[in-house]
C-alpha cells in the first residue's frame, strides 16, 4: 500500500507527537507511531508504479497553491480496534483539492482504497489505531476531552509514503509551490 498524504508543519507536528505519547504514556497505545510523520492522508492506492506515483505527485505539486485546513474536536472510526482521531474539517477548497487529486491519481492506479473516495473520505490526524480497543479508547477520549483542537494548519507539500519493514516512510516529497489562497488548480496532465 502507498498513501498519498501532506505532512504537517513543525508546530503541528510537534502538537500531534506530544498528544501520540501521551497516549502511549497514558494508555500504551503506540500503534499510529509506524508512521513517525504526523499527515493528513488524501489517497491510499494499492497498485500503480511507485515512479508513475511520483511523476504525477511532483507535476500536481508544481501546479498547486499551499492552502490552510482547520481542525476541531475528536473522532473516532468505530470497530474492534477503533482509530481516534482529530477531524479535518471538509471545506470547499479542501474538497476540491482531494476530488482532483483522487482524479489525477485515478488516472494511473484503479485500486484506491475505499475510504478515500470523495463521497465517503473522512479526513484526519490520527491519535491511536491499530493497538486499540473500544475501552482503552474510551478512556484515551475522556482523557483529551480537554483541548478543543482548534487548529489551523498551512499545507504545504504532498508526499508519498510507503512501507519499509513495520513502518511507513518517505518515498517522495513534493512542495506545493503556490501561496494564493482559494486559487484554482487542475492536477490533471494535458
Amino acid at each position: 500500500m502507498v498513501a498519498i498524504v501532506s505532512l504537517l508543519d513543525a508546530q503541528h507536528s510537534d502538537q500531534l507527537n506530544r498528544l501520540i505519547f501521551e497516549l502511549e504514556r497514558e494508555f500504551g497505545l503506540k500503534g499510529v507511531q509506524m508512521t513517525p510523520y504526523p499527515h493528513i492522508t488524501w489517497l491510499t492506492v494499492n497498485d500503480g508504479s511507485l515512479h508513475n506515483l511520483q511523476e504525477t505527485l511532483g507535476h500536481a505539486a508544481g501546479i498547486c497553491c499551499k492552502f490552510k485546513v482547520r481542525t476541531t474536536g475528536l473522532g473516532l472510526f468505530p470497530g474492534e480496534k477503533p482509530v481516534l482521531f482529530i477531524p479535518v474539517l471538509r471545506t470547499p477548497a479542501v474538497n476540491r483539492f482531494h476530488a482532483q487529486l483522487f482524479e489525477a491519481v485515478g488516472l494511473i492506479c484503479q485500486e484506491i482504497g475505499s475510504h478515500y473516495y470523495p463521497e465517503t473520505w473522512v479526513p484526519h490526524l490520527s491519535l491511536a489505531l491499530g493497538d486499540t480497543s473500544p475501552e482503552v479508547v474510551a478512556k484515551a477520549m475522556a482523557y483529551l476531552n480537554r483541548e478543543p483542537y482548534n487548529w489551523q494548519i498551512e499545507l504545504d507539500n504532498l508526499t508519498l509514503l510507503t512501507k519499509h519493514g513495520e513502518l511507513f516512510l518517505k518515498d517522495g516529497e513534493f512542495p506545493l509551490v503556490g501561496t494564493e489562497e482559494g486559487a484554482a488548480f487542475k492536477l490533471t496532465k494535458s
